[in-house]
């Protein structure tokens, strides 16, 4: 049924099922997988003990390197499933982009047919849910991509 899914995942242990749950798809249908992981663009009012005492300009080094450092490890890890589940992969790394508009983009791009993605408000109830989910990137990827998106609780 789909023969190229995107995964996007930030890292946390939350993305993970939409990880497990996306590979499991691609199995299931032998389709292929996009892993994605995004740095998003530089805050500048960032707060981080490793940035103080520094410049913008280091500042914005440093938080490429850690953004950089910590997508490769993500996407190491999840490469690693998909292997162990047999799921051929390819993963991507954005940096310095919105995370909504990167996973569009790249779905678009890499001529997907389905998204899989988490939506950061399902752990707190139905409630908690329900308010996280109306700002969060999910909503913004259902509104503007032409590719399904399906988003794990």
């Amino acid at each position: 049924m789909y023969s190229h899914i995107l995964v996007a995942t930030d890292g946390s242990d939350f993305s993970q099922r939409g990880v497990d749950h996306g590979l499991a798809l691609a199995s299931v249908h032998g389709s292929r997988v996009t892993i994605l992981h995004v740095t998003e663009i530089f805050p500048v009012y960032a707060a981080r003990p490793e940035f103080e005492n520094v410049s913008v300009v280091e500042t914005m080094a440093l938080y490429r390197r850690a953004g950089k450092e910590f997508a490769g490890q993500v996407l190491a890890a999840a490469a690693a499933a998909a292997k162990a589940r047999g799921v051929a992969c390819e993963t991507v790394h954005v940096d310095q982009m919105r995370p909504a508009e990167a996973i569009v983009e790249v779905a678009r791009d890499k001529g997907c047919d389905l998204i899989v993605m988490t939506s950061h408000g399902a752990s707190h109830g139905r409630r908690g849910h329900d308010r996280a989910f109306l700002g969060s990137q999910a909503v913004e990827v259902l509104v503007t991509s032409p590719v399904p998106v399906l988003v794990v609780r």
